[in-house]
């Protein structure tokens, strides 16, 4: 998270046109540009807390910490690195900043298990900011007939009437999703391994692993070749469009989105059947929206290691290769996962011809389709 990064300064004409809301005479480029640059550093005032005074070593001195330690703690946080000479700091800066160091010392947590929470703070809330600007930015180009760089300019001013409701829902968001994870990973989790013992001899490679889960992966056929012929503006589309439907459908079903990864999205579930649920929505819609080509989708029952707000093991990547010898429209499962959805009428298993799976040899694949039932029904 660079929250160190200067704002992008457009060029003259670009400024001087966001700066007059009419087509009428307006600043001359350069008053255009300075007004720009009071209004990015009142902006960048207010979400600090105030001027860059403080030195790295004086926050290092002001924490408690060596300038070692100090640095790692905001490599974590993902600052870029800061010479003595820097005014980089704000007193707001150097009281957040005691934060963690505090829990150390007190034997709230190891300085690792410190580190790697603030590294996941620093990681989430960096790419929730560019989504955010992105999207507020994409927003003022449809709605106000703008230019991107105008828009770019425009958001500058915008930004303050903003912070005050996304920080709130930001806190509402994350304390909602820390008790669902709580459930999903402490409470629930003995449930799922004994629950994942069925047809299992306990050999299987990823049996040490501690969390049971349906991991599911789907994505978009000739992706590659499509994206080469399209605009910036229908590729974007187009990607949005895919991981809206995606992540609406694992919503509904009660999974989890771990992340996407330009034509493809990872899920998990806590139960196979969920997962499965989820696996057929998502074929169905795919195929459903006229905006995208055809997708594939594969989802395996098995057991993960969850870190780094990742899944890891075996399980995950027999899904993802599952999914690359898929058919467009076909949902895969393998063998395992089959023989714990079979006999519920939801659906349907058909045992496929077996193939070599690059890293785990012949594989039976077992297409997974519609039996009984609506499945997961989109409001």
């Amino acid at each position: 998270m660079d929250d160190e990064r200067a704002l992008p300064l457009p060029d003259g004409d670009a400024a001087a046109h966001a700066a007059r809301p009419d087509d009428g005479p307006g600043p001359a480029p350069e008053t255009a540009r300075a007004e720009y640059r009071r209004s990015a550093k009142a902006l960048e005032n207010l979400l600090l807390g105030g001027e860059r005074t403080l030195k790295r070593r004086d926050v290092a001195q002001g924490v408690g910490l060596s300038l070692f330690s100090a640095r790692k703690l905001w490599r974590a946080l993902g600052m870029p690195n800061f010479t003595d000479d820097d005014l980089a700091f704000t007193t707001e800066d150097l009281e957040h900043l005691k934060i963690m160091p505090k829990l150390v010392r007190e034997g709230v947590l190891t300085e690792d298990a410190a580190i790697s929470v603030t590294r996941a703070i620093g990681q989430m809330t960096d790419r929730m900011v560019v989504w955010q600007v992105e999207a507020l930015v994409e927003d003022m180009v449809a709605t106000q007939g703008i230019t991107d760089a105008e828009a770019r300019v425009r958001l500058v001013e915008e930004l303050p009437h903003l912070i005050e409701p996304l920080e709130e829902m930001l806190v509402y968001s994350w304390r909602r999703q820390l008790s669902a994870g709580v459930q999903r990973l402490a409470v629930r989790a003995q449930e799922g391994l004994e629950a994942s013992e069925e047809g299992r001899t306990g050999g299987e490679d990823d049996a040490p692993l501690p969390l049971a889960r349906s991991v599911g992966f789907a994505d978009l056929v000739s992706y590659t070749s499509l994206s080469r012929r399209m605009n910036e503006k229908t590729l974007a589309q187009l990607v949005q469009t895919f991981e809206s439907l995606c992540a609406e459908v694992i919503s509904v079903g009660g999974g989890r989105l771990v992340k996407t990864v330009g034509d493809e999205v990872l899920y998990i579930a806590e139960t196979p059947t969920a997962g499965a649920e989820i696996a057929l929505a998502l074929s169905r819609e795919i195929a459903a929206d006229e905006r995208l080509p055809q997708g594939r989708v594969a989802m395996v029952w098995g057991r993960v290691l969850s870190r780094l707000g990742d899944i890891y093991g075996p399980t995950v990547n027999l899904a993802a290769r599952l999914t690359a010898i898929a058919e467009p429209g076909q949902v895969l499962v393998d063998e395992l996962t089959a023989g714990v959805l079979g006999g519920d009428p939801r659906f349907v298993l058909a045992p496929l011809d077996a193939q070599n799976v690059r890293g785990f040899g012949e594989v039976r694949p077992v297409a997974l389709r519609r039996g009984e039932g609506t499945g997961i029904v989109l409001d």
